[in-house]
């Protein structure tokens, strides 16, 4: 397959998990008011490996993909996973999902600042500074000073730092894993750490905090009615089939070339927020929006430029 192949198909994918993602935030800030997280999402991924293991791995070579040679990795991604996607939506349950989702896009600045640290590599002033403009969008959405600081902003931040962490590890072992067994062991992971905090939490005896976010992750396990049931099953397909196609977006293509079409989510969730909850975002928002998304961008682009201005110089390499 051409470069220019594995780059469409890549693009097509980040498109493809964008929507199926945004659609999942959705319907989890939709539940957050009746159920408890960790009962969501054993419910979504119990659905998700079913489907994972019946659809997506029979198209990859069949059931032979379970085999890995790379078993700790998978389990360190898992986790970053997890972590990010319960931290996220964690916050969205006390957040509108535009200004969650925004936070959350921070992710690009954290894989070039964990690139210096972790990779040893150079990052130029510019790209620093657009780091730091990134961070102050994030101040500026807290709201320092004021009486209604939101430091649960923090858990999308927390949640954007896991998921640079795991594009991190995809791009490492995505050259010998498959993208169903990567999204193979996501679920599985997903499966584990859900049922867990669901026996030690899902008595309901640490609920009623008045917290939203708090509140549910202690909510007592309830039978949920057919209409819920079957939105936590949609859901489940949705997240396996997004996982699925981010994994495969990044296998395929330089993530430079896929992380701007990640960038989809923001204006939609901007629009479910106004459209769904009549979320307005405020002027301090939109500011914070725009500082995040625009210094995000700018980071993408000219990691993309800097790796061109590299294979020129270092053309046999």
């Amino acid at each position: 397959m051409s470069q220019s192949t594995n780059i469409q198909l890549g693009i097509f994918c980040a498109i493809g998990a964008s929507l199926c993602f945004s659609l999942n935030d959705v319907t989890i800030k939709f539940l957050s008011g009746d159920y408890a997280l960790h009962q969501v999402v054993l419910t979504r991924s119990l659905i998700g490996l079913i489907f994972t293991l019946a659809i997506l791995m029979p198209l990859e070579g069949g059931y032979k993909n379970l085999k890995t040679k790379r078993p700790l990795l998978h389990m360190i991604r898992g986790l970053c996973v997890v972590m990010a996607n319960m931290l996220f939506f964690l916050g969205l349950a006390s957040m509108p999902i535009a200004e969650a989702t925004a936070i959350f896009f921070i992710a690009p600045l954290a894989i070039t600042a964990f690139a210096v640290f972790f990779l040893g590599e150079k990052v130029g002033i510019r790209r620093w500074v657009a780091v730091l403009l990134g961070l102050m969008g994030v101040l500026i959405m807290l709201r320092p000073g004021s009486e209604s600081v939101k430091f649960i902003a923090l858990l999308p931040a927390g949640a954007a730092l896991f998921y640079a962490l795991l594009h991190t590890l995809t791009r490492k072992i995505g050259l010998s894993e498959t993208a169903s067994t990567m999204s193979f062991y996501i679920q599985l992971t997903f499966i584990c750490v859900s049922a867990g905090i669901g026996l030690i939490v899902g008595d309901g005896r640490y609920y009623g905090t008045g917290n939203p976010s708090l509140d549910f992750i202690f909510r007592q396990w309830i039978v949920p009615t057919s209409f819920d049931l079957s939105i936590m099953c949609t859901i489940g397909i949705t997240s396996a089939l997004g996982g699925y196609l981010i994994s495969q977006a990044y296998r395929v293509a330089e993530a430079n070339k896929i992380a701007p079409f990640e960038y989809i989510n923001m204006p939609l969730a901007i629009v479910w927020g106004i459209l769904i909850w009549g979320h307005w975002p405020d002027l301090p928002a939109w500011l914070g929006i725009m500082l995040i998304f625009g210094t995000g961008l700018y980071v993408v682009f000219r990691e993309g430029k800097i790796g061109k201005a590299v294979k020129k110089q270092r053309p046999l390499q």
